[in-house]
């Protein structure tokens, strides 16, 4: 089998890839500076005469599949295979395998990073210093920027998969108590921890976290209702996807000061526009670039997680469900 690789990859990678499989041509995008688009990739695909596909980002859509349905398999670099055309792939019977919580540790590293600065008002204490403004009054950076701790605080997390419950293990010992809401979750699995309805997290909770994926139910999920309902002093945080939160009940909840403020990751639009721009420059926002996920080991999961699925479904026959995008194809795929 030949197999065009353009998602990082090391040199351990390449090689399993390479022992369990066949040849290997490896064209990541980084060099490029951005993903390859549909025609580039089919151009690629094309010219390398490749048999299976691991991307990242890349445009992999209707046409790029189409064009290529001789495909063995798609894999997908990513916590969720938002690139593909799913349903292309499955209607041509192509396995599409994608690597969940690649970038849990990430995250949620980066939670507990963002949420403590913003607690103990880390930045703008900075600024301050950095602005030389520290007099003869040696108490006045102590009473300016008192903040909180996060031990004590409630923390609720609406989506409770691997980042979510990652979340809930780091900072179970701060103390935190921890609440969650997730309808897919059987609450007999997390006895420590409290489910609750979407009401009850946002109107209770001290740090309301958001960690859903982008579906019909979810786009815009988050409003002015439960924002109406949070507590005064209460942080809202996400780095999931913005699509999951109206971005004018949220302006309206952070600008009014009806809540304490957000710590942001994502965004409407990257690059952002306007109103993206208006909450960003807002005092009571710590915003960053969409950027929780960036790490160097993050890379290294993914090699990881996707080789070890290549091994059980190519080398061992295993083909489950576990970390298979369109589980549809599934019932036919073991009928071949």
């Amino acid at each position: 089998m030949r197999v065009l690789i353009t998602a990082p990859y090391h040199e351990k990678g390449l090689f399993d890839v390479k022992q369990d499989l066949g040849e290997v041509i490896y064209r990541p995008w980084k060099p490029n500076g951005r993903a390859y688009n549909e025609d580039e990739l089919m151009a690629l695909l094309y010219e390398t005469e490749a048999e299976a596909l691991i991307t990242e980002h890349d445009h992999v859509t209707e046409k790029v599949i189409t064009a290529n349905a001789h495909l063995q398999f798609i894999g997908v670099c990513r916590g969720t295979p938002s690139n593909v055309s799913l349903a292309t792939a499955s209607r041509h019977g192509i396995p599409v395998f994608y690597t969940p919580a690649r970038n849990a540790q990430a995250v949620a590293e980066m939670f507990i990073a963002n949420v403590i600065t913003f607690l103990r008002k880390t930045l703008p204490a900075i600024s301050w210093l950095r602005g030389r403004n520290w007099n003869a009054d040696a108490h006045t950076s102590y009473l300016e920027f008192k903040g909180n701790e996060l031990a004590g605080k409630k923390i609720g997390i609406v989506g409770f998969g691997a980042i979510g419950q990652l979340i809930a293990k780091l900072v179970e010992n701060y103390p935190c108590a921890i609440a969650y809401y997730d309808p897919y979750v059987n609450a007999a699995a997390f006895p420590a921890y409290q489910q609750l309805s979407l009401e009850e997290l946002f109107s209770t909770c001290d740090i309301v976290s958001v960690h859903l994926p982008v579906t019909a139910d979810t786009k815009g999920m988050i409003n002015s209702r439960l924002f109406e309902l949070m507590k005064p002093d209460a942080i809202f945080v996400n780095t999931a996807r913005a699509v999951v939160v109206n971005r004018n009940d949220m302006y309206s909840a952070l600008s009014g000061n009806k809540i304490k403020g957000a710590i942001l990751d994502v965004f409407d639009n990257e690059p952002p526009d306007e109103l993206d721009y208006k909450i960003i420059d807002l005092p009571n926002v710590l915003p960053t670039p969409h950027i929780a996920g960036a790490t160097h080991e993050v890379e290294d999961h993914h090699v990881r997680i996707l080789n070890e699925v290549l091994t059980e479904w190519f080398v061992h026959g295993n083909h489950s469900a576990d970390r298979l995008a369109n589980k549809e194809i599934l019932s036919s795929y073991i009928q071949r």
